[in-house]
């Protein structure tokens, strides 16, 4: 799942210790999630989910790269801190998108 970095920080500072391994980019951040998991999601402005797409590639930090502004772990890949509950992403996501980019932004699929 992929966010800018104005909504994943806000997403991140809800979803507290729920998050799962979370790698960013510059201006962006991408959770990691159960493949097909997000699938059936009502689209939500500047996010999407990567499985979604014809094609999508991601770069995998090494393990310990946690500093950014280049590819990094912004939550450290560990073996309690794996995948996030994609109903709860989407959870506070929505709400992180409200919350950027005003009430009433979310679309149908």
């Amino acid at each position: 799942m992929r966010a800018p970095v104005e909504i994943g920080e806000r997403a991140l500072e809800l979803l507290g210790g729920a998050t799962g391994a979370v790698i960013a980019d510059y201006a962006q951040m991408y959770w990691l999630i159960p493949v097909g998991s997000a699938q059936y999601w009502r689209c939500l402005p500047k996010v999407q989910a990567l499985s979604a797409a014809p094609t999508s590639h991601i770069g995998v930090p090494p393990t310990g790269h946690n500093t950014g502004p280049v590819l990094h772990w912004r939550v450290p890949l560990g073996p309690d801190c794996y995948l996030t509950e994609t109903p709860l992403l989407r959870g506070v996501l929505a709400q992180a998108v409200a919350a950027e980019l005003g009430p009433e932004r979310e679309v149908s699929r």
